[in-house]
């Protein structure tokens, strides 16, 4: 398969094309994992565009996205491969007269009683794959350990088949929310990338993208109020998925200019918890 991008300002360009708007960072990070065939670790705060960006990469290259979303107690079963004990049962029951047992171990660890999931799925694909494995601190050091195989050789061993390798090398993106410290061993096969909350400019740039209407004034407005609220000692800070919740909350009441009344009476869309509330119309009132 040939380069998937020739440049890091096509890169760019293209995620521009499908309204994500990355920074040469990030730009670059994806054009070298293109190149060297190596999965993207992609670290940060909760909401700051680091799924997006798999789902962006796999629209501009037009590649099929796979997801794993992790999450504590994930297992083999459920990310790699299992077998369908109801259909080798049936099986097994058909053939109880037959002679042979071996024969009909080796026709129930077929193909045919194999049920692929996620990471299987994208190893095996024959067409362009964006593998996507979501919230990959959540699961446990156990789990993570499946991943090594797949992220350095790009490969699934399973024993009643055998190694079954990548026709095509998917590009890989993890994504971290940092609540657990990641194995030395899976940092070491990956491309590392922190996705920060974006400065004042790119979050109005990336308002006025994603939120249809809204006027460069109001834009400014909100970016500015998000990104002083973030500064404050917050259980959450807003994601920028709350910040264009947050402007299009305001398109939707037709208020074209925040005032701090207006700004207090929404700030449920922009903050999840009454503490953090209550720290922001604080900062709003003495900002009168």
């Amino acid at each position: 398969m040939g380069n998937r991008f020739e440049s890091v300002q096509a890169v760019r360009d293209g995620l521009k094309e499908v309204n994500y708007l990355a920074d040469d960072g990030i730009a670059s990070v994806a054009f070298l994992a293109d190149r060297l065939g190596k999965p993207v670790l992609v670290e940060g705060p909760a909401g700051t565009g680091k799924t997006q960006l798999a789902k962006s990469i796999a629209e501009l290259t037009g590649a099929r996205l796979i997801r794993l979303q992790c999450y504590e107690g994930l297992d083999e079963s459920k990310a790699l491969y299992e077998w369908n004990y109801k259909k080798q049962l049936l099986r097994i029951q058909a053939d109880k007269n037959s002679d042979s047992w071996s024969d009909v171990q080796d026709d129930i660890f077929s193909e045919e009683f194999l049920l692929t999931r996620p990471l299987l799925e994208a190893i095996r694909a024959d067409d362009p794959v964006v593998l996507l494995i979501d919230e990959v601190d959540r699961v446990e050091m156990e789990t993570e350990a499946l991943l090594l195989e797949i992220l350095s050789e790009y490969q699934v061993s399973i024993p009643e088949l055998g190694t079954i390798t990548a026709k095509q090398i998917p590009l890989v993106f993890l994504t971290s929310n940092n609540t657990r410290e990641l194995s030395e061993a899976l940092k070491r096969r990956c491309l590392y990338l922190h996705v920060d909350y974006p400065d004042l400019e790119r979050e109005k740039l990336i308002v006025l993208t994603k939120v249809e209407g809204i006027t460069e004034h109001l834009a400014d407005q909100v970016a500015r109020i998000v990104r002083n609220i973030r500064q404050l000692d917050l259980k959450k800070s807003p994601s920028v998925s709350e910040t264009l919740d947050w402007a299009r909350t305001l398109m939707l009441l037709g208020i074209e200019h925040i005032d701090a009344e207006q700004a207090k009476e929404t700030l449920h869309i922009l903050l999840k918890y009454q503490t953090d509330i209550a720290k922001a119309v604080k900062e709003l009132s003495s900002d009168k």
